[in-house]
């Protein structure tokens, strides 16, 4: 990793969980606020109201709150499972985002299918949605995923990203990217996140852990 620049105060991170996903100290998306909050960068990484059995419209007044707090600023969002499904509804909505975030990163959505078996997270599956209405709501949205997620059997890339004509990344083997897959810590997606310009981080892929 090349040495790192000073953070910019023009940039913030918005950092979602997903279900049952209660910010364990050793998960992926703790540490990678804790790094970039130590960079100075804004980071907002919120306990999302009952997680084990989340309410689809109070996530999204939350991510609509959140949203607004940061407001002004190049935000990247940083999804991780049903948050990416959450993310969806709001590109679905005509009240939750007021204008384009910078950067859309959908880590690990479950499949539709794998939603609608949970009653818990039935209302989660996510809404038709067209390219150009994704792409209205955030200047960049990327897909990361494995090709052997037990909550999205399709793999990521199909289900998602081939659909909405957006770019992926595929992790052999590395199941739902998670703690029990080993990602207590992420150097490559923390990399991707410090790229400040199109230029560096559409071409730059986000890769395993290892």
């Amino acid at each position: 990793m090349t040495e790192t620049p000073p953070a910019d105060t023009t940039r913030a991170f918005l950092i979602l969980h997903g279900w049952q996903n209660h910010r364990p100290a050793a998960h992926w998306q703790h540490w990678l606020a804790d790094r970039l909050t130590d960079l100075g960068h804004e980071v907002a990484y919120p306990r999302l109201p009952e997680a084990d059995d989340p309410d689809l419209e109070r996530w999204l007044a939350e991510l609509d709150a959140l949203l607004g707090e940061l407001a002004g600023r190049r935000i990247t969002v940083v999804c991780h499972s049903l948050a990416c499904l959450l993310w969806l509804h709001a590109v679905a909505r005509d009240d939750i985002l007021s204008g384009p975030v910078d950067r859309v990163l959908l880590v690990a959505p479950p499949a539709p299918e794998v939603a609608l078996e949970h009653p818990e997270i039935a209302e989660f599956a996510p809404p038709e949605l067209s390219p150009a209405r994704l792409a209205a709501t955030a200047a960049y949205t990327r897909v990361v995923g494995s090709d052997n997620d037990p909550y999205c059997p399709g793999g990521a890339a199909t289900t998602y990203a081939e659909p909405l004509g957006l770019p992926a990344d595929v992790l052999p083997g590395e199941a739902h990217l998670d703690l029990d897959a080993g990602y207590g810590s992420w150097p490559s997606l923390f990399d991707w996140c410090l790229d400040a310009s199109p230029e560096s981080y559409e071409k730059a892929p986000v890769l395993g852990r290892g």
